[in-house]
């Protein structure tokens, strides 16, 4: 998923935070109903405007997407990719679902110095690529910087959701994002994952490995077997009838934005309490500031409330508990692309999975966790995010690795 598109933990806590959070992400504010429509309402309502359905677009999300990025100094460009309606020459109709119309993929590209690695960032579920404003000028500096918004996801296209298995739901992921490497027309890049962007841009590398010059997998999912780490809590609470109503919500396809949207205009106050939390009292390094949470709550709300499209791959990918169906334990003999995992300290998704993997691995592979983080890493300690990443290109940036040191308390594994 990259709203807390984290999942997994303990699954005694509520339906809306757990599948939320593995796979995703969100922060806090002042904002209200009000100032969540301010790009969006001209028109004076009868209705009080507590009580008013608050709209959105493809149009919203760019508008709070650019007030989000106005915190970086760095200038960008954003554009909507052409991605065409499928593969050519595929009959793959849920790329393109019901229609031949063409799908677009929402880029940013940041300045940089001619000559710069490129750096391709995945965001998780539930989220878009806004959530990593707090990285991008540190990372533009050394790098050719593009993040995207995956299809169905933040501002790109969101067709109908008409997949029916785990490989056609990976496809729509995996073949959208390399149509659109091939109209961006680029080659040789190092491409980063938050969570399931980590188990799509894993996904990717395996399919594509001829592409990526180095992989870099920031709290990944899919990395979990349902068989071999399933834990004895988890079957006892599924076996509860609670655990039984949330698997059936599970496998219906419930998602955590169905309860956004159907709030109607009190969604904006759900978005902002569940930000808040999270970035905020709970968050283990810096937080964020005032500014930064309402314009991320904006966004944020903007994302989720959204036409469902991308959301519901949910149940395709993974089982009750964020268990992949396709896990990438099995894959790890088949690595073609030098990997760099990074975690935060507390980031609920455990690294002794990548290093499970790491020992199958016939290529270079490191682990690097970051002190007062958890599974958004980015935004909880930035500083160390930073320097994980280039000290993990380093060999991409300077004849001399000296050059790029872990930061105070940033570990290799």
């Amino acid at each position: 998923m990259s709203v807390r598109f984290g999942l997994r933990r303990s699954i005694s806590t509520s339906l809306a935070k757990t599948m939320a959070e593995e796979l995703n992400s969100s922060a806090p504010a002042t904002a209200t109903a009000a100032s969540v429509t301010s790009t969006s309402t001209t028109k004076k309502s009868l209705w009080p405007s507590v009580l008013r359905w608050i709209p959105t677009s493809t149009d919203h999300i760019i508008s709070a997407e650019k007030r989000l990025l106005s915190l970086v100094r760095t200038p960008y460009t954003q554009e909507q990719v052409n991605i065409g309606s499928g593969p050519p020459g595929s009959k793959v109709k849920w790329f393109r679902s019901a229609s031949n119309e063409p799908r677009f993929i929402n880029t940013v590209t940041f300045d940089s110095k001619e000559g710069s690695p490129t750096l391709v960032m995945v965001h998780g579920y539930a989220a878009a690529q806004g959530f990593f404003f707090r990285n991008f000028d540190a990372l533009a500096q050394h790098f050719r910087v593009i993040a995207i918004d995956q299809l169905g996801w933040g501002g790109s296209s969101r067709p109908d959701f008409t997949c029916t298995s785990t490989e056609e739901t990976e496809a729509w992921f995996i073949d959208s994002f390399e149509e659109w490497r091939k109209a961006e027309n680029l080659s040789n890049f190092i491409l980063l994952g938050h969570s399931f962007g980590g188990y799509v841009a894993a996904k990717y590398a395996l399919k594509h490995p001829e592409h990526v010059q180095h992989l870099i997998l920031v709290g990944p999912a899919g990395f979990s077997s349902e068989t071999e780490h399933k834990s004895e809590r988890l079957t006892k609470f599924q076996e509860t009838w609670k655990g039984a109503v949330l698997n059936h919500l599970w496998e219906s396809n419930f998602t955590p934005m169905k309860v956004v949207r159907g709030l109607g205009p009190f969604g904006p106050n759900l978005v902002r309490r569940y930000t808040g939390a999270r970035f905020g009292e709970y968050s283990t390094g810096e937080r964020l500031t005032e500014e930064e949470s309402r314009l991320l709550t904006d966004y944020v709300y903007h994302t989720l409330v959204a036409k469902a499209s991308g959301e519901l791959c949910l149940k395709h990918i993974f089982s009750f508990g964020a268990f992949a169906r396709s896990h990438l334990l099995q894959r790890s003999s088949d690595w073609k692309v030098p990997t760099t995992f990074i975690y935060g300290i507390q980031d609920w998704m455990d690294y002794l999975r990548a290093d499970e993997a790491r020992k199958n691995m016939p290529v270079p592979c490191e682990i690097i966790r970051v002190p007062q983080a958890g599974h958004f890493v980015f935004l909880d300690n930035a500083k160390g995010f930073h320097s994980a990443i280039l000290n993990s290109c380093r060999r991409f940036l300077s004849p001399d690795p000296a050059n790029y040191p872990l930061e105070e308390g940033v570990t290799l594994v």
